[in-house]
């Protein structure tokens, strides 16, 4: 049994994204085998009692408050100008994440407690703090994994493309250059890489020249987000009402916005020319306000956070994943899958998840394309249920945490085995 530190960006619960998705089934269960120490950031609107399920799981867990502000901005713009560094990566510089790790660190070397074996960091921008702890124990230096679940410079740099405002277009194009140096930087200091997809794997290897490519791959491994079958059953829909696509996903994250703005100007119309009564549903946390005037149109309802999505779900004839920027893999196609919906996505969407079109979704690119794909999932029943069917199928046998993730026990037995 390894002695285990995992680093989060955002506490793993409740399961309300993607990345709390893929660290809390990891956690789940690594604790099986290890025991876990978790420290992770935290927010203000974490409920208390996140913490408390947490410590029911693992060993320890240390939340650390998260401290944002305007001049905690601009102060990370200006480091990241001087240094290179990518501005977000600068902005989470916190203090109290640095003193709790020393405190850690300083009293299992105290206290006679065997020293961490591994040090977990979760997404790159934990990977600094786990590049800090393991040069804080020098004397008896933990084994580093770092999960990529983005290839952060290819999203800053799909969201930089697709920007039309000049001058945010510029600052992104930056960040994406800076991501390119910093995200090598780390991938080269860890001792293991995790990726969520194949193509994640190559985006990041080709960050390097062709013979430090082919020494580096050795140390990457793919394993996918994954979810628990166990615990979800496909939701009961309700033939009632009028026709329903439903969006969801954190609406603070630029791709969704992008792609929920693109689907109500240049898809929705479309679709009401066949389908006039069909409504537009987005479900997601803190919707901007170009987000929030969708809304003036009757037949579009912009929810923000709702604590229980199950009666958007269950009135849903279709689900939409309209992206055209982003990376890793779209963990809310895996929940639709979960949760029985049928749905449209972009192929950038669907990129790294194992599908077949017309069998699992239906994909579609451009707005004509994506919009009569939706309607056929909203007039054509029989498509719609085999759809939902399959793809319930699909997630139980391709994405059950119980058995992918025993992938990751391997690459820890090859770190553990490294430090004998």
């Amino acid at each position: 049994m390894a002695r285990v530190l995992f680093l989060t960006q955002v506490l793993p619960y409740p399961l309300n994204s993607g990345a709390k998705i893929r660290q809390y089934h990891m956690l789940r269960h690594l604790a099986r085998g290890h025991s876990v120490t978790l420290v992770s950031f935290t927010r203000e609107d974490d409920p208390p009692e996140a913490v408390e399920h947490l410590r029911s799981i693992c060993q320890e867990v240390h939340p650390v408050p998260m401290r944002r502000s305007a001049w905690r901005n601009l102060r990370a713009a200006a480091e990241g100008v001087l240094s290179g560094l990518p501005m977000v990566i600068a902005r989470d510089k916190v203090a109290e994440m640095e003193a709790t790790l020393q405190r850690l660190v300083t009293e299992q070397a105290t206290d006679g407690r065997r020293p961490y074996d591994i040090i977990h960091a979760d997404q790159l921008s934990m990977a600094w703090w786990g590049r800090l702890v393991s040069a804080m124990a020098a004397r008896n230096r933990p084994r580093t994994l770092l999960d990529e679940h983005n290839a952060i410079y290819l999203l800053a740099q799909r969201m930089a493309d697709t920007e039309g405002n000049p001058l945010r277009r510029a600052i992104m194009a930056q960040e994406a250059r800076a991501f390119r140096r910093y995200e090598a930087e780390m991938c080269r200091a860890f001792d293991a890489v995790l990726t969520v997809t194949e193509e994640d794997r190559e985006h990041l290897l080709a960050l390097f020249p062709a013979d430090e490519r082919e020494r580096l791959a050795q140390k990457f491994t793919v394993v996918p987000i994954c979810v628990d079958p166990e615990q979800v059953s496909p939701v009961a829909h309700g033939d009632g009402g009028a026709p329903t696509v439903l969006h969801m996903g954190t609406m603070f994250w630029p791709p969704n916005v992008h792609g929920v703005l693109w689907f109500a100007r240049e898809v929705l119309p479309l679709i009401h020319e066949k389908v006039p009564d069909a409504r537009f549903v987005v479900v997601g946390k803190n919707p901007p306000q170009e987000v929030q005037a969708l809304a003036e149109d009757p037949r579009v309802e912009v929810t923000g956070y709702v604590a229980d999505p199950m009666p958007y779900l269950e009135a849903a004839h279709a689900f939409v994943v309209p992206l055209h920027a982003g990376g890793g893999m779209r963990v809310k196609i895996v929940d639709a899958w979960l949760w029985g919906l049928p749905m449209v996505s972009t192929p950038i969407g669907a990129e790294g998840i194992s599908c077949r079109d017309g069998e699992h979704l239906l994909l579609a690119e451009d707005a004509q394309a994506f919009a009569e794909a939706t309607v056929r999932l909203l007039t054509d029943p029989e498509l719609n249920g085999r759809l939902r069917a399959n793809g319930r199928v699909w997630v139980e046998t391709h994405y059950a945490w119980q058995t992918v993730y025993q992938q990751v026990d391997e690459v820890y037995d090859r770190l553990l085995g490294a430090t004998k």
